[in-house]
């Protein structure tokens, strides 16, 4: 018997597969080719408020994951069993499909031994999920027994941490980038409490990262009841808005010292790299907002025909939607840049930019989610294919 469904959480899904698409959408207007390429000043503008809007999509799969998973509802070989049977079989599926259609097949599945394939950059997710994964059974024994205050402090610790990545910056200052054997861009870190050339694994290291996020799944669903929309309001604007500030504010300073007031601006990938710092998903700006998202999204209760015949068929598909939406939004995304032309000699002028920006992500949500969606229903495979 399927046991009684959180209906908000089927409506953040949804949303966080679009925020994805919206965020994949904006990244070609300051990722161009094989570098970093911000045609004009508001490209700049359009590109930071849309990336920063949506930069929560992954942080609130995995608060949606914990709110239902943490703690295990069964012994550990059963969830690992469940986990495995969910995960693994689409995950592979499209990690096949993305090898073969992407770059050279045969070099593609030389380098599946030790990584995803970099062309298909959003199948990190999926290593990270798995290793949250093996954490949960460890951390179930004291997720069973702690009390609000006591996760509230490890909340407050992991907050914390996530100041982490804008003090190495303000510390270190422009941090050079160190280029691996696949092109991409490691940034050096500035060391912090117990760092160094030799030890990653510092003060804060466990406790920081995806980690916080299984726990503020966790706070929400033990210690925070049901808010009045009026006090859910006075939270969630306040931390959003703060967060987006933070993002947006943070990209822009950075691309505006790159640029010195000349634009188009361009580099190197690893330069993209080092704009993205303030929106990245163990950073301050991106926790305060996922905080709003799930305050706004946890007084949603409508489950009427909307959400029967529309939102809960696509929250069922939206593993597969992530996996596979690449797959088409990069077409739609060139063929719109096609039609529509770039910056300042786009046919909109510059609303060009986010017009592009909201179609592509709008139109490649509505094909893989009827796609994905159907694709299920397929009896067996379905499953196999989508999750």
């Amino acid at each position: 018997m399927e046991t009684k469904r959180e209906i908000w959480l089927d409506w953040l899904r949804v949303a966080a597969c679009f925020l994805v698409m919206l965020t994949h959408s904006t990244e070609p207007f300051y990722l161009g080719g094989e570098g970093s390429l911000i045609l004009t000043r508001p490209d700049a503008i359009w590109a930071s408020v849309m990336d920063v809007f949506s930069r929560s999509a992954v942080v609130l799969f995995v608060v949606a994951s914990s709110y239902l998973q943490f703690p295990l509802h069964y012994t550990t070989k059963e969830f690992f069993r469940r986990r495995a049977c969910r995960i693994l079989p689409p995950f592979l599926v499209w990690t096949l499909v993305y090898a073969l259609v992407w770059g050279e097949p045969v070099q593609n599945f030389k380098d599946l031994l030790w990584n995803f394939n970099y062309a298909a950059g959003h199948l990190w997710f999926v290593y990270m999920l798995i290793g949250l994964y093996l954490l949960m059974p460890l951390l179930s024994p004291w997720v069973e027994k702690v009390d609000k205050r006591e996760l509230q402090l490890y909340l407050g610790i992991w907050l914390f941490t996530t100041l982490l990545p804008l003090l190495r910056d303000w510390l270190g200052g422009a941090a050079p980038v160190i280029y691996g054997p696949s092109g991409i861009p490691n940034p050096a870190k500035y060391p912090l409490w117990g760092e160094a050339s030799w030890n990653s694994y510092g003060l804060f290291y466990y406790l920081s990262g995806m980690v916080g996020y299984l726990l503020l799944g966790l706070y929400f669903r033990k210690f925070v009841g049901e808010l009045s929309w009026k006090k859910t309001l006075a939270l969630a604007l306040p931390l959003f808005a703060g967060g987006f500030a933070i993002g947006v504010f943070g990209f822009l300073r950075r691309v505006g010292a790159d640029a010195q007031g000349v634009f188009p601006v361009e580099g190197p990938v690893g330069l993209a790299a080092i704009w993205e710092t303030p929106w990245l998903n163990d950073s301050i700006g991106v926790a305060l907002m996922a905080i709003g998202w799930i305050l706004l999204f946890r007084k949603i209760r409508s489950d009427g025909a909307v959400y029967r015949k529309l939102v809960l068929p696509v929250s069922k598909a939206s593993y597969g939607m992530y996996l596979s939406h690449l797959l088409v939004l990069v077409p739609v995304s060139a063929w719109l840049r096609g039609a529509l032309g770039l910056g300042y000699d786009g046919i909109l002028g510059i609303w060009t930019t986010p017009v592009q920006i909201l179609l592509t992500a709008l139109v490649s949500y509505v094909l893989v989610a009827l796609g994905c969606v159907l694709i299920q229903k397929i009896p067996k495979l379905g499953k196999i294919i989508i999750g």
